[in-house]
């Protein structure tokens, strides 16, 4: 908005020129979405508190879990609606919104952040475990099939898979690159969900792949650096900077009121619109094999739960104490706070690792 409204005035006054730069519009969005989580947080954690909105703790697949989370009971829940309105609101002040990466991101944010809606309110207002696996995949899948046709079908974007560490080594998927597509965002999605399950461990991840995110958006939509750096230049990229600092600034005034002891939790609401963010712009940028490293921890995750399954089919043995593991460490008697702050470290490793691959080519 501001960027449509203002930098036109710049040809009546050379001040306005800023809002052309990148930089200046995503320190701002950032900001912006920080504030705006902020103001609004006690707002929407009170009238949640007053619909009922609330945590239930006691899982029946899991009553041991109770005696870690029991003092969590009642805390209001579906805090995404706080992410993905300072999200959206602060992006839709600070960016192009002519762009095509800006719109099809709002809108798979919006979209994931529905569906989470959905499955929280049937999860808290009904007896049921939210929607029904199928249901929710379905919901996935259609935006992601279509962001995925619409990149195949842009004649300026490539649908091929390139590799870190590799300067020319790249796979043209063709068809297959709508499935490829379909596949990063959904995955990404379900990890974040799966990773959600103490204060501040998912929100605090989420800030720290968004700040890694927005600094290879913004190389990949500059010529002269993705030339040096042997990256695919996309000239619409650039623009998802902001995008990712709307992420990054909503993420840490949520992390305000989310960090230990939580006064409010994302529920799906939040995890599934976050997760399909972070693999949206992975797609856009051309960097989805640097999300297994970026997002090291979700994946860790996400594998623990895999690796859980599988072995106890196969087994009828535990691997874990209990997954995702962040739960076996419980059990092993880590404190949550102890937990959490050591993943957010791991975290921010593996993002310095990432952007380090990008001059190792």
């Amino acid at each position: 908005m501001f960027y449509h409204l203002l930098y036109p005035l710049s040809d009546y006054w050379f001040g306005f020129n800023v809002f052309k730069y990148i930089t200046f519009r995503a320190a701002f969005c950032g900001i912006s979405a920080f504030l705006f989580s902020l103001a609004l947080g006690p707002y929407i954690i009170n009238r949640l508190a007053n619909f009922n909105i609330r945590e239930k703790v006691l899982r029946s697949d899991a009553p041991a879990l109770y005696e870690f989370h029991k003092h969590k009971e009642g805390t209001p829940t579906m805090g995404g609606i706080l992410i993905i309105t300072s999200m959206v609101l602060s992006t839709l002040f600070w960016a192009d919104l002519t762009n095509k990466f800006i719109i099809y991101a709002l809108a798979g944010v919006i979209w994931l952040g529905v569906i989470g809606f959905i499955d929280d309110y049937i999860k808290i207002k009904g007896k049921s475990k939210g929607l029904r696996a199928t249901t929710k995949l379905l919901g996935q899948f259609s935006i992601a099939a279509f962001i995925g046709i619409m990149l195949f079908l842009d004649n300026g974007f490539p649908n091929t898979l390139s590799f870190p560490f590799f300067k020319n080594f790249v796979i043209n998927l063709g068809l297959l690159y709508i499935l490829y597509a379909i596949i990063v965002i959904i995955a990404s999605s379900n990890a974040v969900n799966i990773t959600d399950g103490l204060d501040g461990l998912a929100i605090g991840c989420i800030a720290i792949i968004a700040m890694t995110y927005a600094v290879m958006s913004y190389i990949t939509g500059h010529a002269q650096f993705s030339q040096y750096l042997n990256l695919f230049y996309n000239p619409g990229a650039g623009e998802l900077t902001v995008f990712c600092t709307a992420i990054l600034g909503s993420a840490l005034g949520f992390l305000w009121y989310n960090a230990y002891p939580a006064s409010i939790f994302m529920g799906d609401t939040g995890s599934l619109a976050l997760g399909g963010a972070i693999g949206m712009v992975a797609l856009f940028i051309k960097m989805e094999i640097l999300l297994f490293l970026v997002a090291g921890i979700f994946v860790l995750e996400t594998l623990s739960v895999l690796i859980q399954v599988g072995v106890f089919k196969l087994k009828k043995r535990r691997t874990f104490l209990m997954a995702p593991i962040h739960h076996h460490f419980q059990f092993k008697g880590l404190h949550e706070n102890k937990i959490i702050v050591r993943f957010w470290i791991v975290a921010i490793v593996l993002s310095l690792l990432a952007l380090a691959t990008l001059k190792l080519r």
